[in-house]
């Protein structure tokens, strides 16, 4: 028990009000620097939460400003003069200028979005979303190698980005001529519960485009 509380046990417990007056008048300024804290506690709070609430807004005003530019060299400038302040927000600019920039140069986009995956200080979804995102962009100059231990580490999470990891598992193992390996793969998506319906559809397509037949759901799924 903490000297705080044994002090209010003791004023529960003490009725007399010499007892009382006494005590008050030794650890009075205790329940006042209490009282002064829960209060100064509530306003800093309060005033961290307002200002953290306005800085999101500036940089989702930045955000959607740059992305009404007309060509995507303007985009991509005008998202990188967004002033970010977190990191979770920086991340979110960071992974739509390089969004921007695939179209004029994927292997800069790709070297952009895999340098965001590598920052420890930047949160894991973000990282993650960067690392797929890289490993899906056409001409990204990433060899089959680096494409398939990068998705290979999204692929031991959980929920859908491991599914999409494992989608670009499977176009890189037809890209590689892996077809059954690929099929086996499709087959596991379209049937895991966790799959959204147009990863179940696009899996579901490519299982057939590749002559495999769909495995027919067990009865009661």
């Amino acid at each position: 028990m903490s000297n705080t509380d044994s002090f209010i046990e003791e004023v529960t417990e003490e009725v007399r009000r010499d007892r009382m007056f006494g005590l008050m008048k030794r650890y009075g300024w205790i329940a006042i620097l209490a009282v002064l804290l829960l209060v100064g506690g509530t306003i800093y709070s309060e005033w961290t939460k307002s200002k953290a609430r306005a800085a999101n807004e500036v940089v989702g005003d930045g955000i959607l400003t740059a992305l009404e530019r007309e060509d995507g060299p303007a985009r991509v400038a005008a998202l990188e003069s967004v002033e970010a302040r977190t990191p979770g927000a920086a991340a979110v600019v960071a992974l739509l200028a390089a969004g921007e920039r695939i179209a004029t140069d994927p292997q800069a986009a790709a070297v952009e979005l895999l340098a965001l995956a590598d920052r420890s200080d930047v949160p894991l979804v973000y990282r993650q979303v960067a690392t797929l995102k890289a490993v899906s962009i056409p001409g990204a100059g990433l060899s089959p190698e680096d494409r398939r231990e990068r998705l290979d580490g999204l692929a031991l999470g959980t929920g859908l980005l491991r599914l999409l990891a494992e989608e670009q598992l499977a176009y890189l193992d037809v890209e590689t001529g892996q077809v059954d390996a690929a099929l086996a793969r499709l087959q596991q998506i379209s049937a895991d519960a966790e799959s959204s319906p147009g990863l179940r559809q696009r899996a579901t397509e490519l299982i057939l485009g590749l002559g495999g037949e769909v495995d027919a759901p067990e009865a009661g799924q």
